[in-house]
């Protein structure tokens, strides 16, 4: 590995998907100072292996930023370095192992992202990196393993979410239909992830939780309360009322909305009130009630109870 910089902070942005994180991660990377990398926990199998395209549309292999990235952190990309992350993951990153995260590959592991982070905050001119992996397994990993990290909790009601991961929706990377979900592993999965980064908190690693509806309430108001648990720049000029104006993001992995550039509408898509099934609805909301209840979401919300 060539020279390296002094280590970033790392934004880490957590929760089931289709939470908002990537929203989110958009959102906090126009700050200065700041790079958003998107899921590098994809990095390896999308990125180094399948070439799937950056956020900013070039193809993994033929992007300017994470060519320099690769070069600056091993010397560049190579596939049997991605194939050792994923086998490091299968035996390290499991959510089961949160508890008591002792691995004998665990410094490996985390070596690996560190030099991600280094390189691309050395890349992008940045002292912090968002990663928006979600998995609060990796985020323990990383703070296990030396990491200045700090994670943002991004929760959703999970009737929301079960309602996005019911739905067909194509990857604009290649147009294959995204993973879908049925109520019952979506509310296990929600309940599983949110649980873990609670753990996390409790275990000492910085934690600061957000919900997605009132980031789309409120965004200027939510995003200068992060800027200021995250040591970000306040001000925020690129939000304006319920939009914002997104430039061009070398995310390597996430949701469709990293390749949004321009003019974005914030507002919050509650369409599962009236699309979510009812027997989807009444499902979720027992599976998930405690913890939905904590999180401060009604059973009958407003708009419906009206």
């Amino acid at each position: 590995m060539s020279d390296r910089s002094p280590a970033p902070g790392v934004i880490f942005l957590g929760g089931l998907g289709r939470s908002g994180t990537t929203l989110l991660e958009r959102l906090l990377g126009e700050s200065p100072g700041v790079t958003p990398l998107g899921e590098v926990v994809h990095l390896w199998a999308r990125g180094v292996l399948a070439g799937e395209p950056c956020g900013c549309g070039a193809a993994f292999a033929e992007c300017a930023f994470w060519r320099a990235v690769g070069a600056r952190a091993f010397g560049g990309w190579t596939a049997e370095l991605a194939e050792r992350v994923l086998r490091l993951r299968q035996r390290v990153d499991r959510t089961r192992r949160i508890p008591s995260l002792r691995h004998a590959d665990l410094p490996e592991y985390v070596a690996a992202y560190r030099r991600v982070y280094e390189a691309a905050a050395a890349v992008g001119g940045a002292r912090l990196v968002i990663d928006s992996s979600k998995h609060a397994s990796l985020a323990g990993c990383l703070a296990a393993g030396g990491v200045e990290v700090r994670v943002v909790h991004v929760v959703r009601d999970p009737r929301a979410v079960a309602h996005s991961w019911r739905r067909n929706v194509e990857r604009p990377e290649d147009g294959r239909p995204m993973t879908r979900w049925g109520p019952v592993r979506t509310s296990l999965h929600w309940t599983a992830q949110n649980l873990a980064l609670d753990l996390l908190g409790r275990r000492g690693v910085p934690v600061v939780r957000v919900r997605y509806e009132d980031l789309l309430a409120d965004p200027r108001a939510t995003l200068g309360a992060l800027a200021a648990e995250l040591g970000l720049d306040p001000a925020f000029p690129h939000v304006r009322g319920a939009t914002a104006e997104l430039g061009r993001a070398h995310t390597v992995s996430g949701n469709p909305m990293r390749f949004a550039v321009g003019r974005v509408a914030l507002s919050r898509d509650d369409t599962w009130h009236h699309a979510l099934p009812r027997s989807h609805r009444r499902l979720v909301t027992t599976l998930t009630l405690p913890l939905m209840s904590r999180y401060g979401y009604p059973m009958a919300p407003t708009e419906e109870a009206a």
